[in-house]
Formats: C-alpha cells, structure tokens, sequence
C-alpha cells in the first residue's frame, strides 16, 4: 500500500468500519472536527477541543479526554510532514428509535490524507465563488456546531461541477450571507472587519475563532448587496486557511492588506500556506 494512501481508525484501532447500529450512521448524531497538521503539531488543537467539548455538552454527550484523542492522532499520521484529519466523534450504538441511550458509548473514528491545498495562485489572488440556491435553515438548537448532518451542505456544493468556482456562498432562509459550503466569511468596509453570526445557522469554525480572537473583528449580518460593497472579501477554514475572494457573481476584489496580513499571521501559527511568506505581506 502506498504511504500516500489514507489512513484510518476506529477508536484508536486500524480498522476501517463501524456497526450499522452506530448512531452517528442511523441519525448523524455526534459531531466532526477537521484538523491540519504540521511536523507533528495541531496549531488549533486548543480550540478545536473547546469546540468539540462544547457540542458535547449541548448534545449531551460524554467528552472525550483530550489527549487520548490527540495520542490516536499523532499515532495515525505518523511519519507524515503535512496531514489532514477528520475526527467524528457519534454517540455510539443504540437501539432503535430517537431517543438517547442510557448508557452511552461514544464512537471515534479517524481518517487521514496527506494534505491537499489550494494553488499558489488562487491564495495570491484568490478564488471566484458563486451564491448557492440551497438556504441554510435556521436552528438556533444546533446553529455553532460542527453535527454530523451536513446535508444542506452536500445539496449546495451539489450545484457546481468543475473548476470555474472555488467556493459557493450561502444564505440563510432570510436571505442574509452566512458562509461559503465549508468555509467562514469575512469581508473588510473601510478597515473594518465584519463576519456574519452563526447563532441561527451555520458553523462557528476555529479559523473564525482565531481571526475574532486576534483582530476583536465585528459580527454583523450581511446580504448580498451589503458584502458587494466590501473592499476585501476573503473565507476561512483550518485546513485551507485564509482564502481570498477574488470574484463573486459581477464583483471583483483585489486580495487586499488585512488579507495579506491574516495570512502572514496563519503562517506564524505553523501553518504554512502555498505561495504565502513573510517577504510577500511585509
């Protein structure tokens, strides 16, 4: 088998199923983070377990300890520089129906791939995205959360083929922007920074968690309208970073300087980016 091949595990095990009773299978009952990681580190490891501690708490499941989790981890992508990985975390099996289990038994599964980001171009002078049809339903009860129901997601990315978009935009039933498929939005008025709240829809990521930390950056809704008029338009995720925007339906930005320096800052953090130095965002 090919080092390249993914990787995969099940409770710290190198097995590759689960029983078809697992919960997170019947229901989508658990939660998923994605991580990269780099020579070894897990630069956002902190806040992804602080993410996942508090879905389980509002899922009322039991937590994970922390370092058994990052144990499996580092044992998975062994020998690998630059890995990206899934960690789903369900509520294990149960009987049938909808309600919780007594007693409960969380499932960890696992799976690794060396990582695969963007061009050199495309974080250089950013990708050109498109506004999806698929509205994200307002759930206050689970909006924040990375839950293992990515179907609204799935229908969206679903409406492009191809390499012409980079990304696609979603609105919420109320037509305000929220975020793109599998990525936070940021845009920039005037030297300020605005993201859209995630309190009725949509993931509150650990990129966007680290960008609000550094920056105190503004959460205010946004329609469409409102974010042709920003000056710099740029998304972000823990595996590809900070994105720029460089197009979005007739609207055209340039990648712009709180962009460049976002950028420089990721890559401070231990998570280098294809075409991204220092040299580039001085």
């Amino acid at each position: 088998m090919s080092d390249d091949a993914p990787r995969l595990s099940v409770d710290g095990r190198a097995v590759d199923t689960i029983s078809v009773r697992d919960r997170g299978f019947m229901y989508g009952d658990g939660l998923f983070e994605t991580l990269r990681i780099v020579d070894g580190r897990v630069p956002l490891w902190a806040r992804h377990v602080h993410r996942l501690s508090e879905g389980c708490a509002r899922l009322r499941m039991p937590v994970p300890d922390a370092n058994h989790l990052l144990g499996w981890i580092h044992q998975l992508i062994d020998g690998w520089g630059d890995a990206t990985l899934r960690l789903t975390l369900s509520r294990g099996e149960g009987a049938r129906g909808y309600a919780m289990p007594e007693f409960q038994h969380p499932t960890v599964a696992m799976s690794a791939q060396r990582s695969a980001l963007p061009s050199a171009a495309a974080y250089r002078d950013g990708i050109a995205v498109r506004l999806c049809e698929t509205r994200l339903a307002l759930q206050p009860a689970l909006a924040g959360m990375k839950h293992l129901n990515r179907l609204e997601q799935v229908l969206a990315r679903s409406e492009w083929t191809g390499d012409t978009w980079g990304e696609g935009l979603m609105l919420d039933t109320d037509g305000h922007v929220v975020c793109a498929t599998a990525a936070n939005l940021f845009a920039v008025f005037d030297g300020e920074l605005v993201t859209p709240p995630v309190d009725a829809c949509g993931v509150a990521g650990v990129a966007r968690a680290e960008i609000l930390a550094l920056t105190g950056a503004t959460v205010s809704r946004l329609n469409p309208a409102r974010l042709h008029e920003a000056d710099e338009v740029f998304l972000t995720s823990a595996v590809r970073g900070i994105l720029p925007v460089r197009v979005s339906d007739a609207r055209e930005w340039r990648t712009g300087p709180i962009t460049r320096r976002l950028q420089a800052h990721w890559c401070d953090l231990g998570l280098p980016l294809p075409g991204v130095t220092q040299e580039s965002n001085e």
